[in-house]
């Protein structure tokens, strides 16, 4: 079991670590405030529990196994991860030579809306709990518990991970205040939200029937 749960924390740290939606949403919004980062940051952590009922629940299973479904999660996550794309370009539109204006509360707010959506709304993410997560399982010992654990496991790294990153995020956060710098990183964040989107839409219907 020892050996299991090392594998699976190795796998965890690769997740987390590779650069992909929710890294995209959390650092964006960290570069504007701290509060804004923890704010995506804690919406992507609602999303990762949602999961983890789901996966509990074997809904994850099921909306797995169901190509409409899965279609329908994957086309919704692939068109957010594009509206937030879109979004970073035309904010880049609006920067001058002047500095940005100060983030309104109501934006700020926003932020956790943006995390939890990018997360839950991610066909990866399901397909990490109903196609990954189930390889480090032993099926002669009970189920719930163990996915449980393997989900906690998830959660409890992204309440390391997330913290950290926009902490990072936040230090360098002079630099981003930049209005050139600011508006070179909405351009950027904007294609690799788009570019996200576009490989969400790829993404096979593994276990689908």
């Amino acid at each position: 079991m020892s050996l299991t749960l090392l594998g699976f924390l190795t796998v965890l740290v690769l997740t987390y670590v590779v650069p992909g939606p929710d890294f995209a949403v959390v650092f964006r919004n960290a570069t504007r405030s701290a509060k804004a980062g923890h704010l995506a940051s804690a919406g992507v952590l609602a999303g990762v529990c949602v999961h983890i009922t789901a996966a509990a629940l074997g809904l994850s299973a099921l909306l797995a196994q169901s190509a409409v479904a899965f279609t329908v999660v994957k086309v919704v996550g692939a068109g957010y991860l594009v509206f937030l794309g879109v979004q970073a370009l035309w904010a880049s539109r609006k920067k001058t030579v002047a500095e940005a204006p100060a983030e309104p509360a109501r934006t700020s707010r926003l932020a956790f809306v943006q995390g939890f959506l990018s997360n839950v709304s991610n066909p990866k993410a399901v397909l990490f709990f109903v196609s990954l997560m189930p390889q480090f399982i032993d099926r002669t010992a009970p189920v719930l518990p163990q996915t449980l654990l393997l989900g906690l496991l998830t959660l409890g790294f992204g309440v390391v991970w997330w913290p950290l990153l926009v902490s990072v995020a936040n230090r360098i956060r002079g630099v981003f205040a930049r209005p050139r710098v600011r508006q070179v990183l909405d351009r950027v964040t904007g294609v690799v939200f788009i570019g996200l989107g576009i490989r969400l839409l790829r993404t096979p219907i593994a276990a689908a029937t």
